[in-house]
């Protein structure tokens, strides 16, 4: 066989050894016995093939020894044994009691209440006959106008106000109504 068939065999050979140091705890044992294949992977290729072949394969050494170790890495959690040794990222549910205030806090999302102080922009609302501190999502809203809470922040509510009704349509003052609701579609080519 060619010694630049046996230096391939033994570059091949240490890259799949550093990948088999992420799976198998060794103490270093792999991780040296990788990097001595990898070394007379590249002298075999110094003297059997010349300056360039050795060239070629300390390259790929360089490129390929990090790879190896960062491509076992990213596949180690999708293993048994990555799954065992790597625990899954708990959720804040997980990590949060039931009886938390903020579980509480959140079932309140979507829910109407009323403002029972002005909101410059905190204050306070009255929702599901209950008193609680809110900020206003934007703006301010006066005292007494109907709220709804659109999230949590910082275990505050967060609030908007209800979008007022359209009075300019039974207003007789043509001044205060919107233009389109006067005239028509200026760029309707229909008339």
């Amino acid at each position: 066989m060619s010694p630049i068939v046996w230096a391939i065999i033994l570059m091949v050979l240490g890259l799949c050894i550093i990948m088999l140091e992420i799976f198998v705890p060794s103490g270093g044992i792999l991780t040296f016995l990788s990097i001595a294949a990898v070394l007379g992977s590249i002298f075999i290729a110094f003297n059997s093939g010349g300056t360039g072949t050795g060239l070629i394969f300390a390259a790929v050494a360089l490129i390929g020894m990090p790879s190896a170790f960062v491509l076992a890495l990213k596949w180690l959690p999708n293993t048994p044994v990555g799954r065992m040794l790597l625990l899954g990222v708990p959720t804040e549910d997980d990590v949060i009691s039931k009886d938390d205030p903020r579980h509480r806090l959140q079932e309140l999302v979507g829910k109407w209440g009323i403002a029972r102080s002005a909101m410059l922009p905190g204050g306070a609302v009255r929702i599901e006959n209950q008193t609680l501190d809110a900020v206003c999502e934007s703006g301010s809203i006066e005292e007494g106008e109907s709220v709804q809470v659109v999230k949590i922040r910082n275990n505050r509510l967060v609030v908007r106000k209800r979008p007022r009704q359209s009075e300019s349509d039974t207003t007789d003052d043509v001044l205060s109504r919107p233009i389109d609701s006067v005239t028509g579609d200026p760029f309707d080519d229909t008339r």
